[in-house]
């Protein structure tokens, strides 16, 4: 992800202690900041998603491993992505790291753009995909949700776009607490929304111990 670096630019280096009692590593990038243009990119809304997922029986969600570090910097911005280490080295990022400014929307983009053509069962949000299905045409709810799977998959192969397999789910078996969060977040919008008990009660009935 990084290599060694002869570039003129640098931003210090130095590590915070995350809640949990790790490390993280960050970059103090101010400069670079006040220099770059932000990415103008809508970000999606909870409610819209929630909406477009009602009615659906059986869902799964896909969270994409490190996601930023699955997008390749342009060659000629590399050398601006310099960082110094206390040790005196000097490292260039190969991919977008956590801090940058235009990360979060750049690869919010990029999952949408990659899923557009199939936004009629799958749901994007930064680096959670939701795919979600219904019976239809013959074919019953899990039927229609594999072969969906498969499809969003498939296009992940043909991107090199990488899912953690620790925090996905499938079928709905079991709920990652991310969800129980999102929904938590969504539920400040009811008001917006006509039905929302209705279109929120697939993913709150998965909440339960039992849901499948």
């Amino acid at each position: 992800m990084v290599r060694e670096s002869k570039s003129t630019h640098s931003s210090p280096t130095f590590c915070v202690r995350k809640p949990n009692g790790k490390w993280r590593m960050v970059h103090a990038l101010n400069k670079l900041h006040a220099a770059t243009i932000p990415v103008s990119t809508p970000i999606p809304r909870k409610d819209v998603l929630q909406n477009n997922m009602a009615g659906c029986t059986i869902l799964s969600a896909l969270d994409m491993v490190d996601g930023y570090y699955q997008l390749l910097m342009r060659e000629s911005d590399i050398p601006l992505m310099a960082v110094s280490t206390p040790s005196g080295m000097l490292w260039e990022w190969l991919v977008m790291p956590q801090g940058l400014s235009n990360t979060p929307v750049t690869f919010n983009r990029l999952v949408t753009q990659l899923f557009r053509p199939r936004r009629q069962f799958v749901q994007t949000y930064f680096d959670d995909i939701f795919v979600h299905s219904r019976a239809s045409e013959g074919n019953t709810a899990v039927e229609a949700h594999l072969a969906h799977l498969r499809e969003v998959l498939l296009c992940m192969r043909e991107n090199r776009l990488y899912a953690n397999i620790n925090k996905c789910i499938f079928g709905a078996e079991e709920i990652p607490k991310d969800l129980r969060k999102w929904l938590g977040l969504a539920n400040y919008l009811h008001k917006y929304s006509a039905n929302y008990a209705k279109m929120a009660r697939a993913l709150t009935n998965l909440l339960k111990k039992d849901a499948v």
